[in-house]
């Protein structure tokens, strides 16, 4: 089974563009969970610029199918998941001024720093998944550090899918498959959709997960919530 985990941060974009609290976050995560939704995913960047860190903390008890933070691994961060233990961490490479996620983690450079904040992750008992891309050798950094999981970065086979579906998920089937062998298990996200989702799901059967947030909340504008993330689930059911 691959797990579909909605990200909310653009419901917080949408927020906080004027003010209050129209749409409401928290209800938006417990309407996800109620529409089939497997997981919930938030990204509190230092900025606050979608989701800030009252709602990671307002959220916490609405969660109750799984909860996935994503960030970048500084001591704030780290104390914030720490006093929230969510089901996993998801540890990104992101600079404080990067627009989106846009690279994975260089594992080699920055193997000590992973391999101290992994452990700390698990010794409060939470799953863990490092944000990467496709390169093998990257991937077999990635298992040293011990980490439970890695997430694949798919903007690239976003792009490329339209000039050429085998081509674009070519370097993400050896990827999934050296993971698969070295017992990590598979997330995936960026720019996933319901044109292109199918396919990677089809490709890479054992994928554990996906979370999506732009592409669905887009969707939803035109095909509304509830059946957006029932279409969503077919996908990753196919």
């Amino acid at each position: 089974m691959t797990n579909l985990s909605v990200n909310i941060n653009k419901i917080a974009t949408l927020r906080n563009a004027r003010g209050g609290n129209v749409p409401c976050v928290e209800t938006v995560a417990v309407d996800c969970q109620r529409f089939g939704a497997n997981g919930i995913t938030v990204h509190p960047r230092p900025d606050e610029r979608h989701i800030t860190r009252a709602d990671v903390h307002n959220l916490r008890p609405l969660v109750t199918t799984e909860f996935n933070i994503e960030g970048y691994p500084s001591e704030d961060f780290m104390q914030l998941v720490l006093s929230i233990v969510p089901e996993q961490v998801t540890l990104v490479p992101d600079a404080p001024d990067v627009l989106t996620s846009n690279a994975g983690w260089e594992v080699k450079e920055h193997y000590d720093q992973l391999c101290g904040i992994i452990g700390r992750l698990h010794d409060a008992g939470i799953r863990t998944s490092i944000f990467v891309g496709t390169d093998l050798d990257n991937i077999a950094w990635a298992a040293k550090t011990g980490t439970d999981r890695i997430e694949l970065y798919t903007g690239p086979y976003a792009h490329d899918y339209a000039q050429g579906r085998d081509v674009a998920i070519a370097p993400y089937v050896a990827a999934a498959e050296t993971a698969r062998d070295l017992g990590l298990a598979i997330n995936a996200g960026h720019d996933l959709s319901l044109d292109n989702l199918p396919y990677f799901k089809q490709r890479i059967g054992w994928l554990a997960e996906v979370s999506i947030g732009h592409q669905l909340i887009s969707d939803a504008l035109y095909l509304g919530l509830e059946k957006t993330i029932q279409a969503y689930l077919r996908c990753v059911a196919e």
